[in-house]
């Protein structure tokens, strides 16, 4: 993450200006989606496949994660989208973050994902024919042939959905930009006046228990962009968050020195959630409300603790964080093919879970690694993985100089 530096051209920005915090947030939080893929394996909660093993210790830990996982990555991706705007006219900008995220989408539609759907169906319906028969004949079909409950409309995005919500967000904010050049600046700096002391760990809390509350019980997450309206309210709130804040320097000192604060009531939240959850009490509309709101809550203080712990202790530049910076886009591409293809091909192996599990990340983390090692190397797979293209000259410098 760049802060803006309008006197600097990309060539002369220093590491000293880089929001390394959140380089390592944003590493991190990829690097926990892919867990959490794989613990997906293993759980009663619907996954395209899933393992002969159950092992429900793990859904308790995963629901630690699950409220504000992809929150945290959207909130980011606000702060990294308004650094990229002191770079960049808004046209440019425009242009840069379509071909970053919608090329690889593409890309990831024909080539990444339909393994994935392939298997799903192989495993659900016992498809007899092979992956270039299902692709030929099926997977370009524009339909739902396949019904394994619920049908899957082919071709399809599966995990890179967060592409496709990004670019949304991201050209609806040029779209007011476009008409109201000044809004950033003008809005964040009065978000940032109401979210002074207390209230900034307060009112996003009500913002996301209102989402909770109100929009998950009508609009249940289909990640399919269309009717998805809790979704669209919690992940642009959280993309918003970060755009309008990031240069609110005053915001990002509170939260630093707020985080233990935000922490124990994170924890007490959770700790909320996880009794109802495990069903302790009768159900009822006071209940329901209980949880929706601190659940909400925990989204917000979940994010607010990690960004704080981060700004403390994550402002240490190495060469891992260099190049996880740019690899783990990559991965992220690749990831979820990789997981459940080697989950696949150990169905009927007689391993124990621990064995299976431990083979299927390291699987996929080699996976990740070689995908990435080629395609950087290749000028024209950069871009099909979601990586700059650079010049040679760019390249030189970049060489020269930190990232």
């Amino acid at each position: 993450m760049k802060e803006q530096n309008t006197m600097s051209t990309p060539q002369q920005i220093s590491i000293s200006e880089r929001r390394i915090d959140l380089d390592w947030v944003r590493i991190l939080a990829f690097g926990l989606l892919i867990f959490y893929h794989v613990g997906m394996l293993y759980v009663s909660w619907g996954f395209h496949i899933k393992s002969v093993h159950r092992l429900t210790w793990l859904e308790p830990v995963m629901l630690f994660l699950n409220p504000w996982r992809l929150s945290l990555l959207f909130l980011v991706s606000g702060v990294a989208s308004r650094f990229m705007l002191g770079k960049y006219r808004l046209a440019a900008f425009a242009r840069a973050r379509s071909a970053r995220l919608l090329i690889p989408l593409i890309f990831g539609m024909l080539v990444i994902v339909p393994p994935q759907s392939y298997l799903q169906i192989v495993e659900s319906l016992g498809y007899p024919e092979g992956l270039v028969d299902f692709y030929i004949r099926h997977y370009l079909a524009f339909s739902s042939q396949f019904c394994p409950n619920p049908c899957i409309v082919q071709p399809t995005w599966n995990h890179l959905w967060f592409l496709v919500y990004l670019w949304i967000y991201t050209m609806v904010l040029v779209g007011v930009l476009a008409l109201w050049p000044a809004a950033a600046d003008w809005i964040g700096e009065r978000v940032a006046a109401a979210l002074a002391g207390p209230w900034l760990l307060l009112l996003p809390c009500l913002l996301f228990a209102a989402w909770r509350l109100f929009l998950s019980p009508i609009f249940p997450s289909t990640h399919a962009l269309f009717g998805d309206w809790y979704n669209h309210a919690d992940y642009a709130t959280a993309f918003l968050i970060g755009f309008l804040l990031a240069r609110e320097n005053s915001i990002w000192r509170d939260i630093e020195r707020q985080r233990w604060v935000a922490l124990t009531l994170a924890a007490a939240c959770f700790a909320a959630s996880a009794l109802v959850y495990a069903g302790l009490f009768p159900r009822s509309p006071m209940l329901s409300w209980f949880a929706g709101s601190v659940y909400g809550c925990y989204q917000w203080l979940a994010m607010a603790a990690v960004l704080g712990f981060a700004r403390r202790h994550l402002t240490a530049d190495s060469p891992v964080r260099r190049y996880l910076t740019d690899a783990i886009f990559p991965y992220y591409i690749v990831h979820q093919t990789a997981i459940i293809v080697i989950a696949h091909a150990l169905r009927d192996s007689g391993l124990s879970a621990g064995s299976e599990a431990v083979i299927v990340i390291a699987g996929t983390a080699l996976t990740c690694l070689v995908s990435y090692e080629i395609a950087r190397r290749i000028a024209w797979l950069r871009p099909l993985f979601g990586l700059r293209m650079e010049s040679r000259s760019a390249a030189g410098i970049a060489r020269q100089q930190p990232a």
